[in-house]
């Protein structure tokens, strides 16, 4: 199993990033997929999460800048960072959780935002 994530970057703080996430070797249909990230000395955190349903949840302090989305044709998830803030500032993972609850991550994506 593989998730490639590509799409993160510099931006200045209100700027927008498109994270996208690939994943071969899974059928992210019958999957729950979401995105982490990592800031620095800090534990990773959930960001966001979208069912096989397309039922979404976002962690408190992205709702109403962030929106995951997928599309399991193309075995594909992404996240579509708007009004990012510094705080924003982290390396972005992409997880699949298939049905019998066993996790799988990509390899990471930086965002950076500038003030």
């Amino acid at each position: 199993v593989q998730l490639q994530a590509s799409g993160g970057g510099l931006v200045q703080a209100g700027g927008s990033l498109r994270l996208s996430c690939v994943a071969s070797g899974i059928i992210i249909r019958v999957a729950t997929m979401a995105w982490y990230r990592q800031a620095p000395g800090k534990q990773r955190e959930l960001v966001a999460t979208i069912s096989r349903l397309h039922s979404t949840d976002y962690t408190d302090s992205v709702k109403g800048r962030f929106t995951i989305s997928r599309d399991n044709a193309k075995n594909t998830v992404w996240l579509q960072m708007n009004s990012l803030k510094p705080e924003d500032t982290a390396v972005y993972y992409c997880n699949a959780k298939n049905s019998d609850a066993v996790n799988y991550w990509g390899q990471g994506t930086q965002v950076t935002v500038s003030s």
